[in-house]
C-alpha cells in the first residue's frame, strides 16, 4: 500500500520537509515512488507548495495521506480558492 507523507530534510534545527509517495511499511529515509512537494515551517509564513495533479492521481491509485499531510492539503486547497 502506498502512502504519502512529509520526509524530513534539512539540517539540525533547520527542519525541511518533501511531501513524498512512498510504500507504507518503508523507513523514513528510504527511496520514493515520487516527490510532490514541499513544505518549509521555518519562514514567518510557512511555504507549501504541492502538485495538485499529482496527488490526485496518487490518491487515484489509492495512495493514502496521512494527518498532517491532510491539514496541509487543506490549506494549500483553501490559499487557492481564495485567489480565485
Amino acid at each position: 500500500m502506498l502512502s504519502i507523507r512529509l520526509m524530513r530534510m534539512g539540517k539540525r534545527h533547520q527542519p525541511f520537509y518533501r511531501i513524498v509517495v512512498v510504500e507504507k511499511r518503508s523507513p523514513r529515509r528510504t527511496k520514493t515512488v515520487e516527490e510532490i512537494g514541499s513544505y518549509d515551517p521555518l519562514p514567518e509564513e510557512t511555504q507549501v507548495r504541492i502538485k495538485l495533479d499529482r496527488l490526485e492521481y496518487w490518491k487515484g491509485k489509492g495512495a493514502q495521506p496521512t494527518e498532517t499531510v491532510m491539514s496541509l492539503i487543506k490549506r494549500v486547497k483553501n490559499e487557492a480558492q481564495n485567489k480565485i
